[in-house]
Formats: structure tokens, sequence, C-alpha cells
């Protein structure tokens, strides 16, 4: 399934991005054979980040610039960076792998340098991250592309983000797709506020999704059935690879099992639809019908007696009960025998 947002728009499939982040931990082989992973678990796109320690931050070891708490607790924000960037000069050649592996190939950039340098490998759309969510003049820069943006709204006010929306629409662009996501990694259940997806497709008329970092697949599906058109996950090959990503990644087989339940619960959403489904038909019969519960002759009346609302459903539908009591029958009519107007004297 390739990135187009009126497919996405009109389609019924949720597209499903593998986000890699530093789980290549420094090897362009084991970036290769992660986008292959991504594939054969069903990923529709692998994404990737697009930034070095000297874009993001400074070389600085004061307090400020030192993590004081969560996942990345102790670490020197530049030092950080420059263990879990993905070199540049790799990008090109992922992106080719990605498009002989058959998927998406996206980025998130973190500043103006890092936006050229994607263009000039032909990025067709781009990711926004939540810490980037206030940068205004980079999202003005990146929407100026005229190309699709998704756009992560971790800790983001409603404010901030009507600020950001408002930066792509004004560059021209509507290609929007909103993404739900709680910043933390990992991310608990009860932070997710997954109906703030579905308010942040009415307040702003855009598609949204999930960019998850909880355990497990739970949420993803479950915004699936809130109506997520995009779902992101961090995918690993192992937690086993030490990299700053890796303790709330998903592995293969996981993945893989999330893809499934997504497509099941797409399938189990299926469409507004009223009466038996085909595999329903088959148990039409065992709905409740008018039949004789006593022999009944040529002439003689029905009473409720010799008739009764029983099951199977071969007979007359139990609403015409009352219209058939007291009519004469036409036939001799045996035990349990259906009823139908065929043998009903209505005269």
């Amino acid at each position: 399934m390739n990135f187009n947002m009126e497919t996405l728009k009109h389609g019924r499939q949720t597209y499903v991005i593998a986000e890699m982040s530093a789980n290549h931990a420094g090897s362009m082989e084991r970036a290769k054979e992660i986008i292959w992973a991504a594939r054969e678990a069903g990923a529709d796109c692998i994404k990737i980040q697009t930034y070095t320690a000297d874009t993001l931050t400074i070389n600085c070891d004061n307090p400020y610039f030192h993590i004081g708490s969560g996942t990345w607790e102790g670490e020197n924000l530049y030092h950080l960076y420059e263990k879990a960037y993905t070199p540049w000069e790799w990008q090109a050649e992922l992106k080719r792998e990605a498009e002989k592996a058959g998927i998406d190939f996206l980025s998130t950039p973190f500043d103006r340098t890092s936006v050229d340098f994607l263009e000039t490998i032909g990025i067709e759309f781009y990711k926004i991250a939540s810490f980037e969510l206030v940068d205004i003049p980079l999202i003005e820069y990146v929407a100026s592309k005229g190309k699709p943006i998704v756009l992560s709204t971790g800790m983001g006010t409603l404010e901030e983000i009507e600020d950001a929306v408002s930066a792509i629409r004004r560059q021209g662009n509507e290609q929007i797709v909103l993404l739900r996501c709680a910043s933390a990694y990992p991310a608990v259940s009860d932070e997710m506020n997954l109906l703030t997806m579905q308010d942040m497709r009415q307040r702003f008329s855009t598609l949204v999704g999930l960019s998850d970092h909880s355990m497990g697949a739970v949420a993803a599906v479950t915004a699936v059935a809130l109506g997520a058109n995009v779902i992101e996950k961090h995918f690993c090959l192992s937690r086993s690879i030490a990299n700053p990503d890796a303790s709330f990644s998903m592995e293969p087989a996981e993945f893989a099992q999330m893809v499934q339940d997504i497509r099941t619960a797409e399938r189990a959403i299926g469409e507004v639809k009223y009466g038996p489904t085909s595999q329903e038909r088959g148990s039409l019969i065992f709905r409740r019908s008018i039949f004789t519960v006593k022999a009944v002759k040529k002439g003689e009346r029905f009473t409720e007696e010799n008739i009764r609302v029983i099951r199977p459903g071969f007979g007359l539908k139990p609403k015409e009960m009352q219209k058939v009591i007291g009519k004469r029958a036409k036939m001799d009519l045996d035990y349990g025998t259906p009823l139908s107007w065929e043998a009903v004297d209505e005269a």
C-alpha cells in the first residue's frame, strides 16, 4: 500500500509505519535487514530520522543538557544523539533498499538542512516529530515543499496543534495527518487518551492516526477501531541489540502479529450493513415461525391450540399469527407442518 492521501481517506486499510530510529545500532547492513524484516512483518513503510547531534543541540555539558529521568536518564543530549542518529550518507541507499523491498520510505527532518537533504534524495512525504510540534518555522518550511505531512502531536496543547496546522495551511498545503502520541518511552495505556484522535479529526478536518510508544498492540488495534488512518510503531530486529530505542521497540514477530490484528480489526469493523450476512444465511432456518402443533383438518379454524410460533423458521413469520387465528384451513395439515398462506382460507 503506497502512501496516498486519497487512498487513506477513502480506503479501509490502515497505513502501518515501522520506525527504525536508532535500532540499526550503527550498522548499515542491520538497517537494510530491518527494512526487509519490516516488509515481511507487514509494514507499509519504513521510517528513519534525519539529523545529526549538531543539528539538534550543542555539545555542552552543563545541567541543562542532561536527561534527568526516564529511559535515557543520565544521558547528555549531544552524546545521545551521536549514538542514535542515522548517517546521512546511508539514507539514499536505504531509500533504494526500501524501494527494492516494495515499501515506502519516510524520514523526520529536524532542521532546514535536513529538509534540503531529503529533497535531494526524492523524499515523497515528511514526518514531523512531537518535539518539533512547536517549531513553526521548520513546519512552514516543510509544508512549503507541497508534500504530505504526518504530524505527531505528543505533549501538544490544543493551541500548539492549531498553530502547527495553521502553519501548514498557510503554505497552501492541506495534506495533513495528525497522529495522537504519548511522548513517553514507553508510554502507558492510562495516558494514551485515544479519543483525542477522533476529536482532532473533527476539529481540524484531517486524517488521523497514532504514533504508539506503548508496549504491545492493544493501543494500535484500538486506534484502528476508533478510525485511525495511520499507525506508527518502533521496530527492531531484537531488543537485545543495544541502542537508545531498543527497549520500547517491537520485534518482527510482535509487529507481524500487530499487523495481523489490525487487519482482523479492519475486517470486523466492515461497513454499515443490515440483514443477514452470507455466514448468517444458514442460520435463518433456526428463527421462529408458525407451525401446526396438532393435526388440522380442511375447513377447521386455526387457534392458539393447533398452531404456535416455534423454531424452526420454515413457516409464516410470527408477526402473521394474529392474521391467521380464526381463519380456516384450505387443506388437511399434519402435526408439525410449517404454515404458509397457501394453506389458509382468507375468505
